[in-house]
């Protein structure tokens, strides 16, 4: 199976604060225990694994808010799949600043 980036957003919704720092501590904790390179990023987290690896933790991490109390949970995915070479996060970014 190939290798995917991926952009994952998990926004709690109907917390009763506009602070979400601790649901995303715990999105962070939980996406620990998946065989998944990633990187926390100020809007969102980057993921890089296989397909179904991915897809787990996201299902996994889509229901965390909840069990903290969350009333509503929205979460946002892109995944970046390529069957023609090996894809990473590194590359990705390398291949921009190559042109810049």
């Amino acid at each position: 199976m190939s290798i995917v980036v991926a952009e994952l957003v998990v926004s709690p919704l109907g917390t009763g604060s506009p602070s979400i720092s601790a649901y995303v501590a715990d999105v962070e904790r939980l996406l620990e225990t998946f065989a998944l390179k990633r990187l926390l990023t100020p809007m969102g987290t980057i993921l890089e694994g296989e397909l179904d690896e991915v897809l787990r933790a996201v299902r996994a991490v889509h229901e965390a808010p909840f069990a903290r109390g969350a009333l509503r949970v929205s979460t946002s995915l892109r995944i970046d799949e390529r069957r023609d070479k090996t894809l990473s996060m590194e590359g990705k970014v390398r291949a921009v600043e190559e042109k810049l």
